[in-house]
């Protein structure tokens, strides 16, 4: 019969071994004859677990623990289809007050409606423990996300949207032809048919109001130039390049694909006094005058104005009204801004 060893002795055997070997001790009731398991102790309570900040690209989760509303931004402008994580956790309520445009999911998950209108608005409201904060989505897709080459010529992919831009950089598709062209009921400045009588529905009935209300005011406007398809585009250019010189052809009007007549948003006007048709001094006018106080309220926007040449592309012209909706045009008007110039603020189309 083998003599037994002391525990003690034993014990120091185990914790030698374990030293030499670069290891963790073992726990000693594995080896001491007689010993049970011991519960291990609990984290002190004042240890928290790390919590992820909130998220504003939908990556990270905050747990309810790190929820602050102050979080939640004032304004976005997001584009159609785009999606943004609000802060989310037990309690946390999300109301929007155009669910055709913006909804929030019970996670936080802001999204923009694939179909949303640009210049669309939604509010969302976050409620938390007593607290609400408000923020406003303005729906609108960046430049950048609309066009693409062709045959080497940046083309956009939006031509029907009412807010499309199309300037020396951004062309139309060749064959591109406006969907439900109409002639509206207002003066022209010539008899007899013609397509450049012809305007895109939404906007020859916004131009129907605006002469109306003119009239009514004792302001007389004729119409002169809407609608121009590609060929009688390039017709025209060519003809100002031979009789005006190519640099008064490229200040004043634009190469085939690149002009805005070709949407049937676009339509130059006239007053009653000719010597100002399609000039500059058409500005100091009483319908020159009325056109610009006026024009938004009809949803329209003197597309090229004085002082943005660089941006636009093209000279001041005071007679070029160009329709893209009641919201878009009073923002527009109300800043003193260009078409280009709106989209400067908006953000790239995220993947679904």
């Amino acid at each position: 019969m083998r003599k037994r060893q002391p525990a003690g002795l034993a014990v120091a055997a185990v914790l030698s071994a374990a030293l030499l070997g670069g290891c963790e001790a073992p726990q000693l009731g594995q080896w001491l004859p007689g010993a049970s398991a011991q519960p291990q102790p609990a984290a002190p309570a004042d240890v928290q677990p790390k919590t992820e900040e909130p998220s504003t690209d939908g990556t990270a989760a905050p747990s309810s623990s790190s929820i602050s509303l102050a979080a939640v931004p004032a304004s976005l402008v997001l584009a159609p289809g785009a999606k943004q994580t609000l802060p989310y956790g037990d309690g946390v309520t999300y109301r929007s007050s155009a669910p055709d445009v913006v909804t929030v999911g019970p996670n936080g998950e802001l999204a923009v409606s694939s179909r949303a209108a640009t210049g669309s608005t939604a509010t969302v409201t976050v409620e938390y423990q007593g607290e609400r904060k408000t923020a406003t989505i303005t729906v609108k897709p960046s430049l950048a996300s609309t066009v693409t080459m062709v045959n080497g010529v940046p083309t956009v992919t939006n031509p029907d949207d009412l807010v499309v831009v199309v300037n020396k950089e951004r062309a139309l598709p060749a064959d591109y032809v406006p969907p439900r062209l109409v002639e509206p009921n207002v003066p022209f400045t010539f008899s007899g048919k013609a397509e450049k009588r012809l305007l895109r529905e939404e906007a020859a009935r916004a131009l129907e109001e605006l002469f109306a209300k003119a009239n009514q005011e004792g302001i007389q406007l004729y119409g002169v130039s809407g609608y121009r398809s590609y060929h009688t585009q390039k017709v025209l250019y060519e003809g100002y390049v031979k009789t005006q010189g190519a640099e008064h052809a490229a200040r004043y009007s634009a190469l085939p694909g690149k002009s805005e007549h070709q949407t049937g948003l676009a339509i130059d006007v006239a007053g009653s006094d000719r010597s100002t048709l399609l000039e500059e001094p058409f500005a100091n006018t009483r319908e020159g005058k009325w056109l610009a106080e006026h024009c938004a309220e009809f949803g329209f926007i003197i597309r090229y104005l004085k002082g943005k040449e660089e941006i636009t592309g093209y000279a001041y012209e005071p007679w070029h009204l160009r329709y893209v909706g009641k919201a878009v045009a009073q923002e527009i008007m109300s800043k003193g801004m260009t078409l280009e110039e709106y989209f400067k603020d908006a953000g790239p189309v995220q993947a679904q």
